[in-house]
Order: structure tokens, then C-alpha cells, then sequence
């Protein structure tokens, strides 16, 4: 670990606790309607020295020092608060949540999931966890069984980033998946075309839902759409936002 990489690690649980790192939320639309279904909360990380950290930066490095379990706490609570009112509101609107193979590891998480979905009063039909590829799932059977018990409640169990790292077929087979989040590689490539479709056939196949991410291009889009995916998120649909800002696109795009 580089000096500037062990001095943003040793800053993590400070900015966490300092609220320094922050929720963003990212639309995702029905690729059949364009109609806004949910959003994808991400996290953003503005240090007071360093500026703006990527998420691609601070992320491996919560996981490497155990610090994922604070944030994906915050995560989880922002993210079932925010769905929450969205549903107090009469608005169908999911809800989806990066968790960490370390996360699913310990019985913590599924203990403090379920507080927050209690807290908040959030229907889990509308909550969405996207199980990430950068790390092997040690105990897979044991994970599958937890996941089980909070699809019984009605959580969908995501593949994220599907077709690179971990998340591969076996995976989404392993863990009893519900979604498949293509990733955006797969997604902009045009050579990638027959992957993307055999993905969707494949996840279609056995009843789980389809997601492409890092949609920048009306072409991508359209190509979607041709090959059945359910779901798309990127840019070309709106960047990640605030909360507040959320809000005010989405009166826009209801108004459109």
C-alpha cells in the first residue's frame, strides 16, 4: 500500500463518522417504458485536504480495513430511510444497495439489515442488495442460506458488475440471485452484443431480472431494449445526484 493510500485507509472511519462520505442515488428506468422503477444508492468521498476520493479508490480500501461494515451500515440505513418515504409518498420506487462479499460474511449485517428495514418501515419488496465481484465468497453455501431467509421477505439478491471479477454465472447460481446488473463493459461494447443476449436469456431463463449499467449512449440503450434487458442506469439516463436533487429530476421526468 502506497504512503497516500495508507493515509486515505487511516482516514476512513474518521470521514464515516464525520459524514464526509456521502449517499448519492442514481435513477434506473424500464427499458420497455423509459419509466423511472428505482434508484441505485453510491457513495461519494469529499476529503478535506485531498479533494473528491473515487469510490474506485475508497472502496477496496474499507474492504481492506474492515471499515465496509460502518459504511455499508450508513448505506443500508440511507438507503431504507430515502426508499421509505418514497413510499409514504404512493411513489413505486426500488431501492438498491452495493453489499460487500465481507459484509455477507458476518451475521451482523443481516441483523442490522433487518433493524433498518424495521426502523424505517421500508417494504422489502422494494429493497434491492447487489452482491459486488471484487472479492470470492469464502463460505458460499452459508451466505446463499442468509440470503435465502431475506428473499423469503421479499429482498431481491443481485449479481452486480456480472461478466467480469466474481460475478459470473456460478455466482448468481450459488447465491440464488433474482437480478442481473450487466456490466457497463459489456454494456458499451458493440463486439459484446451475443454475451449481453446470452446473459439475458440466461437470467431470464431462470426468472431474474435484468439491469445494464453505464447506459451513455442512445445506441446502448436502443441495443438493450432489442435484446429483452428489463432495466437500464447511466448517464444518459441522469448522473448520480443528492437526494435533494433527485427529487427535483424527478418531478421533471414525471412531467415529461
Amino acid at each position: 500500500m502506497t504512503p497516500a493510500a495508507e493515509r486515505l485507509a487511516a482516514d476512513l472511519l474518521h470521514a464515516i463518522r464525520r459524514h464526509e462520505i456521502v449517499p448519492v442515488v442514481q435513477p434506473q428506468i424500464a427499458v420497455a417504458t423509459g419509466r423511472v422503477v428505482g434508484v441505485e444508492f453510491l457513495s461519494r468521498w469529499r476529503h478535506p485536504e485531498f479533494g473528491q476520493i473515487p469510490p474506485a479508490v475508497f472502496i477496496p480500501l474499507a474492504e481492506m480495513t474492515d471499515a465496509i461494515h460502518q459504511l455499508g451500515r450508513v448505506m443500508v440505513r440511507a438507503c431504507c430511510q430515502f426508499g421509505a418515504v418514497w413510499q409514504k409518498r404512493g411513489t413505486s420506487l426500488d431501492v438498491a444497495v452495493n453489499v460487500a462479499p465481507s459484509q455477507l460474511a458476518t451475521p451482523e449485517f443481516y441483523e442490522g439489515l433487518r433493524a433498518e428495514i424495521d426502523e424505517s418501515g421500508l417494504d422489502p419488496h422494494r429493497l434491492t442488495l447487489e452482491v459486488t465481484e471484487a472479492t470470492a465468497i469464502d463460505d458460499p453455501v452459508t451466505v446463499a442460506q442468509r440470503l435465502d431467509a431475506l428473499r423469503e421477505l421479499g429482498i431481491v439478491i443481485s449479481i452486480d458488475d456480472f461478466g467480469i471479477g466474481h460475478s459470473s454465472a456460478d455466482r448468481a447460481v450459488d447465491l440464488h440471485a433474482t437480478e442481473l446488473k450487466l456490466d457497463r463493459s459489456l454494456v458499451e461494447a458493440e463486439e459484446a452484443e451475443r454475451e449481453v443476449e446470452a446473459a439475458i436469456v440466461f437470467a431470464h431463463e431462470l426468472g431474474m431480472r435484468t439491469v445494464g449499467e453505464g447506459v451513455e449512449t442512445p445506441e446502448q440503450l436502443a441495443r438493450l431494449r432489442d435484446l429483452g434487458c428489463d432495466r437500464a442506469q447511466g448517464y444518459l439516463i441522469a448522473a448520480p445526484v443528492s437526494e435533494d436533487d433527485f427529487e427535483r429530476w424527478m418531478r421533471d421526468a414525471m412531467k415529461r
